[in-house]
């Protein structure tokens, strides 16, 4: 019996809208999820996050970990408490980092040790302390296992070696989770962009038994073509009573395209960096404010937007922000990102139970391909 009940609500072809119901809220799918990497959603308050129609968030376990500490945040009341957000928040294991970090850590079966880009202080971080971090220390709603993520592009050898670790460590993050009704633990499938390693992978993660899964090991370069061809087939290697989670995606494009193949959960930064950098996601595609064109624009992004940095403000102010390197100007557009990334969840989970959403897709897939 899984820790959260999951109840798919439509489908159509292999899209399909649902309710992930935790202690802290349901979680409508398909989600995207806000990342706060350092305890906030960069340049955002949480309760403009809210305001977006935002269910969950994400939060960063590395970089956590390391400052101010996990163990600072369970002293002041666990990672909810401490950011002021009382929804659900899914953690990721801190594994993507440290691998990427592959300069300055060291992997071996039993851990990876590294060492800290704050301070250069080492650390040790094996699927045990991964989950003591995540679930018992800032109290996450859920919890990834620790894996291996291994670069792209890489050789069938190498995508086995890090896919057999990370299946390995799955079994070592069950263990160390056990059995909680309050919180979730989500495995995670490995295999880069071999099929034969990805449905392995499925195989011992299903036998394992978690509450969700991910898919993990795409948007690290393959490009949206690739990309989509894993996900012709991976989702489905995963049981279909569960959510299925497509980690650090992505552009509107590859979310719509992962819905359309069975995908219910994202994550990604893009909304906010964007917003820093002067671009906003529209229903039309992305478009770069500090370009001149804009200088005596007064529509607003989305006049028909409930969000107020959507709708309120014309696209000659935000350019004028941005040229002035004012800081509200990042703050509205990463506003409106958020905002756009959460109406384009709920147009999907509205067209799917309409019965519409392959034709959304086409009509979306027009405007946006090519695009950003």
């Amino acid at each position: 019996m899984a820790a959260f009940p999951f109840e798919i609500k439509a489908t159509e072809g292999k899209a399909r809208t649902g309710v992930l119901r935790t202690p802290r809220g349901d979680i409508r799918t398909p989600a995207f999820m806000p990342v706060g990497t350092a305890a906030t959603v960069k340049a955002m308050t949480v309760d403009q996050v809210k305001d977006t129609g935002a269910d969950i968030i994400l939060g960063n376990t590395y970089h956590l970990m390391l400052r101010p500490s996990a163990e600072r945040v369970h002293r002041l009341g666990g990672l909810h408490k401490f950011m002021r957000w009382d929804k659900p928040i899914l953690t990721d294991s801190g594994g993507f980092q440290v691998m990427s970090l592959s300069g300055i850590s060291k992997l071996t079966e039993e851990a990876v040790t590294f060492s800290s880009h704050v301070d250069g202080s080492k650390h040790v971080l094996t699927p045990e302390r991964s989950i003591e971090i995540q679930a018992d220390l800032l109290g996450s709603d859920i919890v990834m296992q620790l894996d291996e993520c291994v670069a792209w592009p890489a050789e069938e050898a190498r995508a086995r070696k890090g896919m057999e670790l990370s299946a390995r460590w799955a079994q070592r993050s069950k263990d160390a989770f056990g059995t909680r009704d309050s919180q979730a633990l989500f495995g995670i499938q490995q295999g880069s962009t071999f099929e034969n390693l990805r449905r392995e992978s499925s195989d011992r993660l299903r036998e394992i038994g978690f509450d969700g899964y991910a898919i993990g090991g795409l948007a690290v370069g393959e490009g949206h073509e690739a990309m989509c061809e894993v996900l012709d087939y991976a989702p489905g290697m995963l049981p279909e009573d569960r959510p299925r989670y497509l980690m650090g995606v992505g552009k509107p494009i590859d979310l719509v395209e992962a819905v359309a193949r069975g995908v219910d959960m994202f994550d990604c930064v893009l909304p906010t960096r964007s917003g820093r950098h002067g671009q906003a996601w529209t229903w039309d595609g992305p478009i770069n404010l500090k370009n001149a064109k804009f200088a005596e624009d007064e529509s607003p992004l989305d006049p028909d937007s409930d969000c107020p940095a959507s709708r309120d403000y014309s696209k000659a102010y935000l350019r004028h922000l941005f040229k002035a390197e004012e800081i509200l100007g990042q703050v509205l557009l990463s506003w409106h990102n958020i905002a756009f990334f959460q109406a384009l969840t709920a147009a999907m989970r509205a067209a799917i139970e309409e019965g519409r959403f392959e034709q959304f897709r086409r009509d979306f897939r027009a405007r946006h391909l090519n695009a950003g």
